[in-house]
This record gives C-alpha cells, structure tokens and sequence, in this order.
C-alpha cells in the first residue's frame, strides 16, 4: 500500500514544498497532509483507503455534493467533444446569461480561469476605466495572490503569519491602502486624503479567508455611498460566497434588506461557477465591461477562458442549485455549526460560532464575536491543531487551518452528520487540554 507519507516524500522531491497551494500542506496544523483519490457526495477518500466525511468541499464549490451525476455527465459529455477549442462556444455565453440571471449588479460578465485572474483583472478594468492608480483594500481580506494584493491578506498567509509576501516590489505594494475591516470611519479618512487618485474597493462580500467574518449591517452599502462619493469604484469579491450561501450570492441576501441594498460597480465569482473545475469570472454595470478589449483599452485574454469542459460544470451545477439545494445548505451548516459550538462549550472550550448564511468558522477564546483581523488573530488558535487532529482520526476532513471557512454539502445526509457529531467529544476534549506554546 502506498501511504499519505510516502506519498508526501515523493511530492516534496518534485513538487516546491510538496504541494501546489500552501495551505494543503497542513504547517499550520502539523502532520502529514492526506492525499485524495476519490470523491463522492459528502465523503473524500485517501490514497490509504480511508474515508471521511468532508468539511471542505473543493474550498466551496461542492454544494451539490462531489461527483454529483448531473454535473458528472456534463463534464463527459462535453469531454467527448473536445477538451479545449481557443475559440468562442455557445456553452459560454449560457453560463454568463444564468450569473446574469441571478446576480442583479452584474449586466455583462467576462470569464477567466480562476479567481486569481477574476480579482487581478477586475482591478486593470477598474484602474482603466477611472484612469486612477491606489487601491483599497482591507487587512485580511484575500484576493488571490497577485502582487498588489497580499499586503495584510488572509488565507494562508494568516496560517504562516506573513505579512505579505517576497518578490513583491515596494513601488506596487505603495499602489495598495490597507484598512481595518468594518471601520468606515478609516474609510471616510482614506477618501478624505487620497479620494482623487483612488480607482477602487475591493472587498471581500462577507470576508471568509481569516476564517468568517460578516460584514457589519449596512457596511458595503456605505462603501458603495463613499467610494461613488468621490469617483471611485467598488468591487465586490464573491468567489466564496458567490451561489454558495443564495442563489445571488451574499449580495443576494443583502440585498433583500432595504437597509443593505446596494449595487457594486464590479463582481468577481469562482468555485461555484466552475462546479469544482477552473472557471472564474468578473461582471457588472455593461460601460465598465465594455472598457475591456476588443471594444476599449483595457487588455484581458486567456487561451482557457470559458473552457468548454469547465463550463459545462458550471452550468449543470447552477441549474442543479435550485431552493432546496440551498434549504440543505443552510439546515447542514447550521447542524453542524451548533454541535461543534455545544461540544466545546460542554468542555469548557471559550470559543464563538462566526457565520455568514452557510459559511461558518470558530474563534477561540473570550473575544468573540470578532468584526476584523487584529481581533481575528488575539485568538487561541493553538488549540485547533489538536482539534483538527481529533477530527481526523475520527474520519472528519476539516480544514487544515483556523484562518479558513467550513463548507458543508447539500449531499451532507443524516448518517454524514451524525458521523461528524460523534467525533466532536473527544476532539473538543483535545482542544480543552491544549496548551499555549511558549514564547
């Protein structure tokens, strides 16, 4: 039998660090990453045989459950076809009218790979389009890894604590303000001193990459009201919340307050869109849109946009998510959300539940609820290591860091979940007897 380690050894003597995104390689949590082979509604399973119940989801775009049928046929059958054209297919042009369809903001939409790309490329428009250089941005927030966006973001740059990243230059980094989430009045002052030169927001929806952190009511509408105040635009980052907590998105359930109704200039997707495979995309008001090229100055191209296989995911996915796929959505996070919460507490454990609709993460420790990321970051975080331990040996695939969201499936059925309820006793006892490390 091939073993997690073995397999680990091999992938670090070909592989930098032995995976392809960070956070896969479990520093935060300590121990051998597992590697998957399979995948079928709420389970994963390793190269060892073993199989879990699964917490993570693809990173979201799982809310049908993985290796869904329908999705599957659409991915053979559009395989069958041909894998890649570089040439325009009808299939794109379905997928952006569905986004279109849902998303009220968004009247014309641009499909890249990934979210990276969405972000990136949504920040070019918006420079082109306001003919302004600064952008701002928000501590933890994470935008992908393009240079001007990892100053202060979170993901796995929380897990490593890195307060940015090598190989950036400082004249790009300059470009970039970094102000504390939930804070308008930091806000208003950035505007106040650099409103002419800057192009852009960009903000998380409901921030969920240094763990869940919702916005306070009202906030992205007041960013809409100060960034129009002064000519800038507002771009808002949905690649996690994005068809995964409603059928619109977060601005979906925002907007169903009058409150909270606000419409941003710029949307960037992912995960979803693409059912598990890589597509992205960047939308909203059409003049914006058609500043990109061939109609205006602003350069974007990919050989694998819209790739006919990725989108056929996309598609079958979207039209599979109807009400009751987001009614198991809610109802799971909810179950699960509350049986972690009632396990630590039964412990002793201080820890507070953070959510926004079905993304849900934990902070432990007396500060809770958090609203930024310097309070995200006070927390006890040593003792997720152990917790996620427990959990594992258990045969629960969390994921491995306490600075990201959990994403549960529609596929999550009774049995699924009760396996998850009985692995949280002794795991929250780990989490209890967890020690604060010295220094």
């Amino acid at each position: 039998m091939t073993t997690n380690d073995e397999l680990f050894d091999r992938a670090r003597a070909a592989i930098s660090g032995g995976v392809n995104s960070p956070v896969r390689a479990f520093r935060s949590v300590g121990g051998t990453p597992r590697f998957l082979v399979s995948a079928r509604g709420p389970y994963v399973t390793d190269a060892e045989g073993r199989e879990y119940v699964d917490l993570v989801a693809g990173w979201g775009p799982a809310i049908l459950g993985h290796a869904d049928p329908r999705v599957v046929e659409a991915v053979q059958d559009a395989a069958a076809r041909g894998l890649s054209f570089g040439a325009s297919t009808p299939a794109e042009t379905e997928l952006a009218e569905l986004v279109e369809e849902r998303v009220g903001p968004v009247e014309k939409l641009r499909l890249v790979s990934t979210g990276t790309e969405a972000t990136m490329s949504a920040i070019r428009l918006a420079r082109g389009f306001t003919g302004r250089d600064l952008l701002v941005k928000f501590a933890g927030h994470y935008h992908g890894h393009s240079d001007g966006l990892l100053a202060e973001a979170g993901s796995g740059l929380a897990t490593f604590a890195l307060p940015g990243s090598a190989g950036v230059p400082a004249d790009i980094a300059a470009l970039t303000l970094v102000l504390p989430y939930n804070d308008l009045d930091a806000v208003r002052a950035a505007f106040a001193e650099h409103g002419d030169r800057i192009a852009a927001v960009i903000v998380e929806a409901a921030a969920a990459n240094m763990g869940v952190v919702p916005p306070l009511p009202g906030f992205n509408r007041a960013l809409v009201e100060i960034a129009h105040a002064h000519g800038a635009l507002v771009i808002s980052d949905e690649v996690l919340t994005g068809f995964r907590v409603s059928t619109a998105g977060w601005w979906g359930l925002e907007a169903g307050g009058e409150a909270s109704e606000y419409t941003p200039d710029l949307m960037t997707f992912g995960k979803v869109i693409g059912g598990g495979m890589p597509v992205a995309a960047l939308g909203g008001r059409a003049e914006i849109l058609d500043t990109l090229a061939p109609l205006g100055p602003v350069y974007q191209a990919g050989t694998l946009s819209g790739n006919p296989v990725a989108v056929a995911a996309g598609i079958a996915t979207l039209r599979a998510a109807d009400a009751s796929v987001y009614a198991a959505l809610d109802r799971n996070a909810a179950i699960v959300g509350d049986a972690v919460s009632a396990a630590l507490t039964a412990e002793g454990v201080p820890h507070g539940v953070q959510r926004a609709g079905n993304l849900f993460s934990f902070v432990f420790g007396e500060e809770v609820p958090v609203f930024d990321y310097a309070a995200v970051q006070r927390q006890e975080s040593w003792r997720y290591a152990p917790f996620f331990h427990a959990m594992l040996d258990a045969g629960v695939s969390l994921p491995p860091s306490v600075f990201e969201a959990w994403f549960v499936t529609a596929a999550h059925d009774d049995a699924a979940l009760a396996r998850i309820v009985d692995a949280l006793p002794a795991a929250a006892r780990a989490a209890a007897a967890a020690t604060r490390p010295a220094g």
